[in-house]
């Protein structure tokens, strides 16, 4: 098996079995299980648990706007488009998998112990919200409504994960409604 492709594996593996039990209660030997990967190849790719862990983040980040910015790509109306993001939500919300979202999760578990699992959380985070804030612009609303609608957005993350259900993305998309409103 070529680096790439255990690479992949590895990825693939560590991301599904974090997302299920956390990074914590997850060890190296499980993730060697779950890709099919050799132990060996694991640790020459990884030496380390925590770089494993940044590269999950680091490719879930990117998967992540990747997904968003083609969910709203077929929304005109720019108020719509705002709108839109708590639609996205709901539908990740409903997917099987959905255990909240990975960069609350992961920076829950060790955002207090590794500076770069809380950069890239951060980061992430930021970026989340510089979205809202062109969609927002874009809408000629206030700036602020984008600090205020992340907020809306990664409530309704952690609300979801915890109580198991979708409806706290429909909850956030009527508040978001409400602060557009208010905002013209």
């Amino acid at each position: 098996m070529d680096a790439d492709t255990a690479d992949a594996k590895l990825l693939d593996a560590a991301e599904a079995l974090f997302n299920e039990h956390g990074v914590q209660a997850v060890g190296m030997d499980a993730i060697r299980s779950g890709s099919g990967v050799s132990l060996k190849r694991l640790y020459q790719l990884y030496p380390a648990k925590d770089r494993l862990v940044e590269a999950v983040l680091n490719r879930r980040d990117l998967a992540v706007r990747a997904e968003l910015a083609a969910f709203l790509e077929p929304y005109d109306d720019p108020h719509e488009r705002v709108l839109a993001v708590f639609d996205y939500l709901d539908a990740w919300f409903r997917r099987e998998d959905f255990r909240g979202c990975t960069f609350i999760n992961t920076f829950g578990e060790l955002g207090g112990v590794n500076d770069a699992v809380a950069q890239i959380a951060r980061t992430h985070k930021a970026a989340f919200l510089a979205c809202l804030r062109e969609l927002v612009e874009d809408a000629g609303e206030p700036a602020a409504l984008a600090d205020q609608l992340a907020i809306l957005a990664n409530g309704a993350m952690a609300t979801a994960a915890i109580t198991q259900s979708p409806d706290p993305a429909g909850q956030a998309r009527a508040a978001a409604a409400v602060l557009l409103a208010a905002a013209r």
